[in-house]
């Protein structure tokens, strides 16, 4: 068998084929529940960046009004659907939600400061609209 330290895929597929054979006895039980913990973070860090997509237009929408324009409309709307797939996909998600939303938040505030160029200070700390808002409000550009 080969080690996982030496070669991920190799170990991985050697990992898989072992399960479906029903050859437990050689399974590496500690790294691959490691791996498995690990991809339902990454479920949950996926859905964290997809919220952090809707937000940072949204920030940009309501802090640029002057410089607002379809593509910001056409992001919030996409990553909706993205968040609403996720969801849809991995549905134990649900009681995280608004863990997700408000980790979402800090990085797209981060971003929305870095984008727009403008203070720290007009972007407030906490999230300034719900869950909610974020996933209904309309943003049409006309």
């Amino acid at each position: 068998m080969t080690a996982y330290a030496d070669d991920i895929y190799g170990w991985a597929m050697e990992q898989a084929a072992a399960l479906r054979t029903g050859n437990l006895s050689v399974l590496d039980r500690e790294n691959l529940a490691e791996e498995i913990a690990s991809l339902g973070r990454s479920e949950f860090n996926r859905l964290v960046s997809f919220y952090a997509l809707v937000q940072l237009p949204i920030l940009k929408w309501q802090h640029q009004p002057s410089h607002r324009c379809a593509s910001w409309a056409v992001s919030i709307s996409t990553h909706r659907k993205h968040v609403s797939l996720t969801i849809a996909d991995n549905p134990s998600l649900k009681s995280r939600l608004d863990e997700a939303f408000e980790r979402a938040y800090l990085q797209a505030r981060h971003d929305a400061i870095r984008e727009t160029g403008l203070s720290p200070a007009i972007f407030p700390i906490d999230c300034p609209f719900t869950r909610d808002e974020a996933m209904t409000r309309p943003f049409i550009y006309e």
